[in-house]
């Protein structure tokens, strides 16, 4: 009987070159593909970088060494549109966007099912710290075993067709195990670095990236304080985020952040970190798990690195809205609320508005309250 094929994902770096040779040790049949997604300058000036020409060298690189096919298919025009077009025009809106979240949807994940179909491959494979788990004839995702690398809340939108045909093979390891595993293999980019930015913008400079790509509708306004009064002038609200509190170009005498961004008006609003306090948001872009019912109870985490705190989701008219237990710092429009029930993701949203919290008398601050 032939082994079952399975398409992996292969970004030339340590990650998903473990993965594909893992795949091919439990006896797959394996089919490597890499998706050229982005270029750089070819100055030396960006050091660690992913989806350019050169990683999908790297990738082919570790496709030889392990004996299986290799493919790269060139989605640049595709990423400019569901992904950077995108980006900028919500920092341009006074948003701060997850665009990792629509590469996974919008790109990488789709792309992967339609040439796994194209290849035969009934599966799927990338390199993501996530879990698949079968629990009768539904499939459910989770986090990694390890929650510092975990990436499920990148793919909370992922439902039972995807789920039943993905395998992630790092879902139970850590970074430093896997590192050993590719030195113990002596496979190609073993001792690569990871970039700890955004693959289009490796400098971490969103502001100049978003001013490069938008020039004419860069558009200077106040910066002003909670009781309104002028304090400052900015060149642009893309440079400004919720919760923000450096390179602000004004100083009140006082720790200050960033608690508005209008873009209608090109106003940034600074004021205390109370004001960043939210007891509720309002989400679009909803995606739930196949089994989910509301309302529901759960844990919800509103950033990446955020923490995940008890909270309900319950529609309110034809909207889906989240309901903290405690008031949350900075839920930013732009970013996904992910609800989680210990390590199972059961869906998510994009943030559309958060209604700020009232001030208690008596309570303490904010800050302390996070610490």
């Amino acid at each position: 009987m032939s082994a079952e094929r399975v398409l992996i994902a292969m970004s030339g770096g340590v990650d998903s070159s473990v993965a594909a040779a893992r795949l091919c040790a439990q006896g797959y049949d394996v089919v490597g593909v890499t998706l050229h997604l982005w270029d750089y300058p070819d100055d030396g000036s960006v050091k660690s970088r992913c989806c350019a020409p050169e990683d999908v060298h790297d990738a082919r690189r570790v496709a030889d060494l392990l004996g299986i096919p290799h493919y790269a298919f060139d989605r640049r025009e595709l990423f400019q549109r569901e992904v950077v077009a995108p980006f900028v025009e919500s920092y341009l809106e006074g948003e701060t966007p997850s665009p990792c979240v629509r590469c996974n949807r919008g790109v990488k994940i789709r792309e992967l099912f339609q040439l796994a179909d194209r290849l035969s491959a009934a599966r799927v494979a990338t390199g993501h710290y996530a879990r698949v788990l079968a629990n009768g004839t539904n499939f459910e995702l989770h986090r990694g075993r390890d929650h510092g690398k975990d990436q499920s809340y990148f793919l909370h939108m992922l439902g039972q067709d995807a789920l039943s045909r993905l395998i992630f093979p790092l879902g139970d390891s850590d970074k430093p195990e896997i590192r050993a595993e590719a030195l113990r293999l002596d496979l190609p980019g073993a001792q690569k670095g990871e970039s700890q930015e955004l693959c289009f913008v490796p400098t971490g400079r969103y502001d100049a990236f978003v001013a490069e790509r938008a020039p004419e509708r860069v558009r200077p306004g106040p910066i002003v304080d909670e009781q309104g009064q002028r304090v400052g002038e900015h060149d642009g609200v893309f440079r400004f985020t919720l919760g923000q509190r450096k390179n602000l170009g004004v100083a009140l005498g006082q720790r200050a952040y960033v608690v508005g961004v209008d873009a209608e008006t090109a106003t940034v609003t600074l004021g205390s970190v109370d004001s960043l306090s939210s007891s509720s948001a309002e989400l679009c872009e909803v995606a739930l798990a196949a089994d989910v019912s509301l309302p529901l109870r759960c844990e919800v985490q509103v950033r990446y690195r955020g923490r995940p705190t008890p909270a309900e989701v319950r529609r309110v008219g034809e909207a889906l809205h989240v309901f903290f237990d405690e008031p949350q710092r900075a839920v930013v429009k732009g970013q996904f609320a992910v609800f989680f029930q210990g390590d199972r993701v059961l869906g998510g949203g994009m943030i559309r508005a958060a209604s700020r919290a009232p001030r208690v008398e008596g309570a303490a601050p904010l800050a302390e309250s996070l610490a």
